[in-house]
C-alpha cells in the first residue's frame, strides 16, 4: 500500500538520484535520521516526497538553481510545469459546461492540478525549507505572488467547475468546554477595599 496522499498522486517523483543535487540543504530532510523517521506520519512522508521533488525539479531546471537563489517565481513556474500532471477538469469560459460541477458530457478542457492539491503542496513546502534551516523571511514558498497565484487558481477553478472553496467554519465552544475553562482559570478574588 502507497503511503502517498491521494491528492498529490499526479505530481511524479522525479527521477530517483537525489544525491547530486545543488545544494545540500535539498538533502538534509531526506538524509536526517531521527528517532522518529522509522515511523514517519503519513505527512512527513509526503513532505519528504515534495521536497525531493521539488529539489530534483531545480537540478533539472535551465540553467540549474541552487535552492539559495530560487524565488517565488521559480516556484510558481514549478507550479505551472505541474498541471501537466494534473486530473481535475478546469473548463473554459467557453466550454457550454463552464460553472457546472457534474458536466452530463465530456468536453476538451484541460486538466489542471486543483487547487486544493496546489494548496496543501506549497503548505508541505513552505514547512520543509524552514526545517532544513531556511530562514522564514526568505521562504520562496511564501512569497506574496506564490500566495496571489494560489487565491487566482482557486477563483477560477471555483467558477470554472461550479463549486464554492469556502474556508471551514470553526465550531463553537460548548457549554463544557465552557465549564472546563472556568475551572481552570477562575475569576480573581474580589477585592477588600
Amino acid at each position: 500500500m502507497s503511503l502517498k496522499n491521494p491528492a498529490m498522486d499526479s505530481i511524479p517523483e522525479m527521477g530517483k538520484n537525489h544525491s547530486e543535487t545543488n545544494t545540500s540543504s535539498i538533502n538534509s530532510l531526506a538524509s536526517s535520521s531521527s528517532p522518529s523517521s522509522s515511523t514517519s506520519s503519513r505527512y512527513e512522508n509526503q513532505k519528504r516526497r515534495d521536497w525531493n521533488t521539488f529539489g530534483q525539479y531545480l537540478k533539472n531546471h535551465r540553467p540549474p538553481l541552487s535552492l539559495s537563489r530560487c524565488s517565488g517565481a521559480h516556484v510558481l513556474e514549478f507550479l505551472r510545469y505541474l498541471d501537466q500532471f494534473g486530473k481535475t477538469k478546469v473548463h473554459t469560459p467557453i466550454c457550454p459546461f463552464y460553472g457546472h460541477p457534474n458536466p452530463p458530457a465530456p468536453c476538451p478542457c484541460p486538466l489542471r492540478q486543483a487547487w486544493g492539491s496546489l494548496d496543501a503542496l506549497i503548505g508541505r513546502l513552505r514547512a520543509a525549507f524552514e526545517e532544513n534551516g531556511g530562514k522564514p523571511e526568505a521562504n520562496p514558498f511564501g512569497a506574496r505572488a506564490v500566495r496571489l497565484y494560489l487565491r487566482e487558481v482557486r477563483d477560477l477553478q471555483s467558477k470554472a467547475r461550479g463549486i464554492s472553496y469556502e474556508k471551514k467554519k470553526r465550531k463553537r465552544s460548548t457549554g463544557a468546554s465552557q465549564q472546563i475553562q472556568a475551572a481552570l482559570h477562575p475569576p480573581p478574588p474580589p477585592s477588600s477595599g
